[in-house]
This record gives structure tokens, C-alpha cells and sequence, in this order.
């Protein structure tokens, strides 16, 4: 014997001759669920109030300043002047370093005399990217990937970075043996050196 309400609760499908009721859900969980939505909704939209803080925007956001700022003071690249890369190319030690630098890294593409492989001539008086100290820096340390030239910055210790940059400032006026043409903009021109 079955009540009329069992009946109306059996849903049509049968599977292995089990029949089974629609049971709703209870009330209570469909308004935690409910709840659940607007919440997501309010969240997806940044109202502040709702979570910690004024949103998660705003904390991203200040969090991300944060993380600038502890780059700028670490970046020891942040200090340099075209007169301390001078300074650098002058000393000795620092010179020396340059050189082995440039040796072991620099020299397969624009050869050990500097004069230019695949790489331009570093020796004479034109500069693809330019000539002036900081912007041979500039060069060396975010490379030039559509030309092949690696991001040096990003391999070479900050002192290496420095040395070598100081290293290739003084190569003008080289003369190396069958160096490759001029290529880029004639410093005289510009006004550099």
C-alpha cells in the first residue's frame, strides 16, 4: 500500500526496478548556497567590505608596490652614473675583469680584438644602439634579442655587468686586424666621445 504523497514524490525512471523519490533539498542548505552566490558575486566585482581589506584589487595592488620597491633597493644597477662606469673602466682590477668577461662571453660574437663576427665592430666610431657609456649598459644588460645579443643582465653577476661595460668603453680607437664595416650612427654625429 503506497500513500498518494509517495506517489507523487517517485520520480518516472526506473532503473533495475528501483524507483527512487524526489527528495528536495532542505532549506537551510539552499540558502547557504544562495548566500554562497551573492558572496562570489560581491568578491568578483571588488566591493570593499567584503573580505579583508578595501579589496582584492587594492591589496594586490599594494602588495605589487611593496615588491617594486624591494627591486629598486636591491637593483645595484639602480646607482650607476656615466662618470662611475668611467671611474670603472679606469681602474685596473676592474679593467681586468672586463677583459676576462668580455673573453669568455662577448668575444664569440664580436670576436676577441673586438672587431666584429656576428656582432658589430666594438673599435671604431659607430654604434647600432649607441655609444654613450649608459647606453652601452642599457645594451649589454637587456640585450638585443631580435639581433641575437642575450640579455647579459640576467646572466652576469652585477660587478661582471659593470666591468665589462667599463671594458668596452675603452676599445674606441682600436685597431683590430680586418674588422667588420661600419654599422649604425657615427658617434662624432651624435655627440658622444
Amino acid at each position: 500500500m503506497t500513500d498518494e504523497r509517495d506517489t507523487d514524490r517517485l520520480l518516472e525512471h526506473d532503473y533495475d526496478g528501483i524507483r527512487e523519490y524526489d527528495n528536495p533539498m532542505p532549506r537551510w542548505w539552499l540558502y547557504i548556497f544562495y548566500a554562497c552566490i551573492v558572496y562570489a558575486a560581491l568578491y568578483l566585482l571588488n566591493v570593499p567590505g567584503v573580505g579583508p581589506g578595501a579589496g582584492r584589487l587594492a591589496d594586490y595592488q599594494r602588495a605589487m608596490a611593496v615588491a617594486d620597491s624591494l627591486v629598486a633597493t636591491n637593483d645595484p644597477l639602480r646607482s650607476v652614473t656615466e662618470a662611475s662606469l668611467l671611474l670603472i673602466a679606469a681602474d685596473p682590477a676592474q679593467h681586468a675583469l672586463g677583459q676576462a668577461t668580455f673573453s669568455s662571453t662577448c668575444s664569440p660574437c664580436h670576436r676577441a680584438d673586438a672587431g666584429g663576427n656576428i656582432g658589430p665592430n666594438l673599435t671604431d666610431a659607430w654604434w647600432i644602439h649607441g655609444g654613450k657609456p649608459m647606453e652601452i649598459l642599457k645594451t649589454v644588460n637587456e640585450g638585443v634579442l631580435a639581433k641575437g645579443m642575450p640579455a647579459w643582465g640576467k646572466m652576469l653577476k652585477p660587478a661582471q655587468l659593470l666591468a665589462v661595460v667599463g671594458y668596452v668603453t675603452t676599445l674606441s680607437g682600436n685597431n683590430p686586424k680586418n674588422p667588420k664595416p661600419p654599422q649604425g650612427v657615427r658617434a662624432d654625429s651624435v655627440g658622444v666621445r
